[in-house]
């Protein structure tokens, strides 16, 4: 099984639904802190949802479980101390019973979404490696 995950900055809405058709997602899960800002034009979380229900019938769902809190972030931007804030996020999963909540969740052609363009120094790494270790994980 795979599971991948797509961060929005940095591409075009052209380049963003492209890797998603050529990659056969079935469903995205917003798991930004703050999906109702406008860094990228179609990233809003209700334009998103239905540009992707729209444009490639992909189903779309935000879990505010798999986001990070506002204070773990501030951490984080402020001191940009990477080892800090997995290990603050990964205690938050913990603490949310991420494992037991989702276990019998299907993320088959699953694609977590965040803002980061690369997925080295961004939540939704951790988060797919967390859930589960033995699937195959796509950055895209």
């Amino acid at each position: 099984m795979k599971v991948f995950t797509i961060g929005v900055n940095n591409k075009s809405a052209e380049q963003f639904f492209t890797l998603l058709s050529d990659n056969k997602i079935l469903k995205i899960i917003d798991i930004r802190l703050n999906n109702t800002t406008q860094l990228c034009g179609f990233s809003k979380m209700n334009d998103l949802k239905f540009f992707l229900k729209r444009i490639l019938n992909i189903e779309y769902e935000y879990i505010s479980d798999f986001a990070p809190t506002k204070d773990i972030m501030v951490n984080y931007r402020t001191n940009k101390e990477w080892d800090k804030f997995k290990i603050d996020y990964l205690e938050l999963l913990e603490n949310r019973k991420i494992k037991e909540k989702y276990r019998n969740y299907d993320f088959k052609n699953t694609c977590f979404l965040c803002s980061e363009d690369e997925a080295d120094g961004c939540h939704r790494k951790i988060l797919s490696e967390y859930l589960d270790n033995s699937v195959e994980i796509v950055h895209l």
